[in-house]
């Protein structure tokens, strides 16, 4: 017979501690979204979080472990946004598609956490890592997305260095535009983003005549 389950309060050790890393993560993102990743301390997000110095070790190994699980969510929550507006768009020309998922990524950028996804990450190893793997999994995110759209007989290559050409300058001007080097409102960068990734568009995706 196995030893019943434990509860405290009504929830079990492990439900306690599920929540104990909810609130180091939803501390973290606070922090980072108010002030920089630099923020992000050990003992800053403890005491935010009202959790003493052993429940972060519990969790993460440093604060760069940390840093990298924020980011992670942060990037599934974008990913999942941006499939759901994909599955719900199928009805349409895949350049209507991919123009409101644009849209969508970019206000996602101003309202949401993802506006960490385009901050300034020199001098954290880990954020740079982890940069770079983004923008490898958005390449091959927007690949599959195209893939049932494709012209017969595109060449894979190409496709993957134009996918990534497209994505890395999207991202840079984003970062660009967040940190004022850009001077345009919303409507005009989510406008430019959809004529040049129409140009992509053109050159891989079989349209309607």
């Amino acid at each position: 017979m196995s030893a019943p389950t434990r509860t405290w309060g009504g929830r079990t050790q492990e439900q306690r501690r599920a929540e104990r890393r909810r609130k180091l993560i939803d501390t973290a993102l606070r922090i980072w979204l108010e002030n920089g990743w630099a923020a992000v301390t050990m003992r800053g997000v403890c005491t935010g979080a009202g959790l003493n110095d052993r429940y972060f070790y519990e969790h993460f190994a440093d604060r760069d472990e940390l840093l990298g699980a924020v980011w992670d969510e942060v990037c599934f929550e974008v990913f999942g946004e941006l499939s759901g507006v994909i599955a719900e768009q199928l009805g349409r020309a895949p350049l209507e598609i991919l123009h409101l998922a644009i849209a969508r990524a970019v206000t996602l950028q101003i309202d949401g956490p993802a506006r960490i996804l385009f901050g300034d990450h020199a001098g954290s190893r880990i954020l740079e890592a982890r940069r770079r793997t983004t923008l490898t999994d958005a390449t091959d995110f927007l690949i599959a997305a195209a893939r049932p759209y494709l012209r017969p007989g595109v060449d894979e290559s190409d496709l993957r260095m134009g996918t990534l050409m497209g994505i890395g300058g999207f991202i840079e001007l984003l970062t660009a535009w967040r940190t004022g080097a850009i001077d345009a409102d919303t409507d005009r960068v989510v406008a430019h983003v959809a004529q040049t990734a129409d140009l992509l568009g053109t050159r891989y995706l079989a349209l309607p005549d």
